[in-house]
């Protein structure tokens, strides 16, 4: 039998298609944030970095994950150095 993929919530579907959205000032997403999911940005971006983690997140937007996958990668070698 074959084994079911693990679904993305409705939440988790909903932060992949808010991050796809371009923001033309600084503090407008966070507080776009705040007014969406009534989260802080930390908690935001703390559920946001889980999903660049995940499967059902890379098959669901693969160009969004992966574009992001690779600005989380490049921040870490940035302050690695």
């Amino acid at each position: 039998m074959e084994e079911a993929k693990p679904a993305l919530t409705e939440r988790e579907q909903q932060i992949i298609a808010f991050e796809s959205k371009w923001w033309k000032h600084a503090g407008a997403k966070e507080q776009a944030i705040r007014d969406t999911f009534d989260l802080s940005s930390t908690r935001y971006y703390q559920l946001l970095n889980g999903l660049l983690d995940n499967p059902a997140a890379l098959e669901h937007d693969p160009v969004l994950i992966g574009r992001l996958r690779r600005l989380r990668s490049a921040r870490a070698r940035t302050r690695r150095r």
